[in-house]
């Protein structure tokens, strides 16, 4: 059978993800590679896996080049930037990801930061420590307009839990017409949504499309009071842009999950900005998500091994012959 190899961060040998593989005949290894992933470790990791559960380790070509017996690659969750799918394609290996697993968590936390970011609760609650008592007023969500910026399965249920807050829902995105369903939400071009937004939620995946879409101009299209809410993708924001936009008063603030790096550089231009919070990716890290997960992805793993992924997104990139045994 395989040699797979696990790095999510929160899977651990003997665990019930570890089991599942392991009484399928498979054979483990685990190499957490949380925080900074040197590409070096990463190729020394892979050197001999067959498959793998992956979290959000850079899997360039490079890497993948040097990992000549892998055939399969499961991201435990739903982007996968961080994989280069084309050229895993080209190497006859299968990437699959977990579309919509942690849409209930994500939106949950979305709320949570858009009210963290309305009562200005991390700012309070670090005043205090610090020994101060600050009084400054925050806004309600109620009557408020929310923008979201793509509408996949998180967004679509970030929509009735802003609508019980009394929050209207806009919404820009490319899927069909036929896909927009709900008729409590209007949708609009992407000029529109940023100029009634009072929050502007991202739910978009990264594109070269959409790769530093929320620029100085998006910025400057934005309401000043309006605020941004990143649980998605660092790299579609400007940072530079973000952090002048906030700074000079163009816009009220940002709640980001999310980075362009990760974990966020010494001299990333967002800290020291008031009204800018930046949180550690755990938009869908919480422990119901992570359980299913985990098994989602082991399951996806092992209908990859045998040439019957459920959730493959390289799949018309795959060599039409048997790629097993790519060391020829």
């Amino acid at each position: 059978m395989s040699r797979i190899l696990i790095t999510t961060d929160y899977l651990r040998p003997g665990d019930e993800v570890d089991r599942y593989l392991r009484t399928r005949g498979h054979t483990t290894a685990h190499a957490s590679l949380a925080g900074v992933r040197d590409p070096e470790r990463l190729v020394a990791a892979f050197a001999d896996a067959e498959a793998a559960l992956v979290g959000h380790e850079p899997l360039t070509a490079e890497v993948l080049s040097r990992a000549p017996r892998l055939r399969v690659i499961v991201r435990t969750g739903v982007g996968y930037d961080s994989i280069d799918a084309a050229a895993a394609g080209r190497l006859g290996v299968t990437v699959s990801n977990l579309p919509g697993i942690n849409a209930n968590a994500v939106a949950e936390y979305t709320l949570g930061l858009l009210l963290a970011a309305a009562r200005r609760l991390v700012q309070t609650a670090t005043a205090v420590a610090a020994g101060d008592w600050p009084r400054r007023h925050g806004r309600e969500l109620r009557n408020s307009t929310l923008g979201l910026l793509g509408y996949g399965a998180a967004a679509r249920a970030v929509v009735p839990l802003a609508q019980a807050f009394g929050m209207r829902v806009l919404c820009t995105t490319g899927v069909p017409e036929t896909e927009r369903t709900d008729p409590t939400v209007r949708f609009v071009e992407l000029p529109e949504l940023l100029a009634n937004a009072d929050y502007l939620s991202v739910h978009t995946a990264l594109t070269e499309r959409t790769r530093g879409l929320l620029d100085a101009t998006a910025f400057s299209r934005m309401k000043p009071t309006a605020v941004l809410v990143n649980t998605a993708r660092g790299a579609v924001v400007d940072e530079q842009a973000l952090a002048d936009a906030v700074r000079t008063g163009r816009i009220a603030g940002a709640a980001l999950d999310v980075v362009g790096r990760e974990p966020l550089p010494a001299d990333s231009p967002l800290r020291g900005v008031d009204d800018i919070v930046v949180y550690s990716h755990l938009a869908g890290q919480t422990a119901e998500t992570r359980a299913a997960a985990g098994l989602e992805g082991a399951a996806e793993l092992v209908a990859a091994l045998v040439g019957r992924p459920r959730f493959a997104v390289n799949a018309d990139l795959l060599p039409t012959a048997s790629t097993a045994d790519r060391t020829g």
